[in-house]
């Protein structure tokens, strides 16, 4: 009747020694680990694809960089700015941390740049980061005019200016 089951999962010595070793790795670690922060990322549309390629960086357990997205998958598909605006305060509001995700033509967006200074309105820590090892990127003004400088794509840096981000 019920379809097999109730089996004992048996593990194996080398799986044990394995556990052990994770386990002995996390007691010696000198620093707790960090919680995760819940961010909201800012971006222009058309990097979509380096966003969801940092996305899944993000998931990746071999990864330093670890958050929580909080941001919109699916754009709104309304023509009303307000409307827009709400839900994205929203979104920011439940966040503690906003990265601006810095590509191309991310300085020319209206959009990323209200949502930087909505988020510094709410309170918000700020993380810059460029999507291209390319210092000549133009940032968007508010970065400019709150002195926010944009980090190169390294997971440990990012991971630790989200966490110092997130105390301010």
């Amino acid at each position: 009747m019920g379809g097999g089951g109730g089996g004992i999962y048996r593990v194996t010595p080398k799986e044990v020694d394995k556990l052990e070793d994770i386990a002995r790795k996390e007691v010696k670690r000198k620093t707790p680990p960090q919680p995760r922060r819940r961010v909201f990322l800012s971006f222009r549309g058309t990097d979509k694809a380096k966003v969801d390629e940092f996305r899944s960086h993000a998931k990746d357990k071999e990864s330093d960089l670890d958050f929580i997205d909080f941001s919109l998958v699916v754009p709104f598909r309304s023509e009303n700015a307000e409307y827009i605006q709400r839900g994205i305060r929203e979104r920011i509001k439940a966040s503690s941390v906003t990265i601006v995700l810095i590509g191309e033509t991310t300085y020319e967006s209206e959009w990323v740049d209200w949502e930087i200074r909505e988020s510094i309105r709410l309170g918000k820590g700020i993380v810059a980061v460029l999507l291209e090892d390319d210092p000549s990127l133009k940032i968007p003004k508010a970065l400019e005019e709150y002195g926010i400088k944009p980090l190169p794509l390294d997971d440990r840096k990012i991971s630790q200016a989200i966490q110092e981000a997130a105390k301010t």
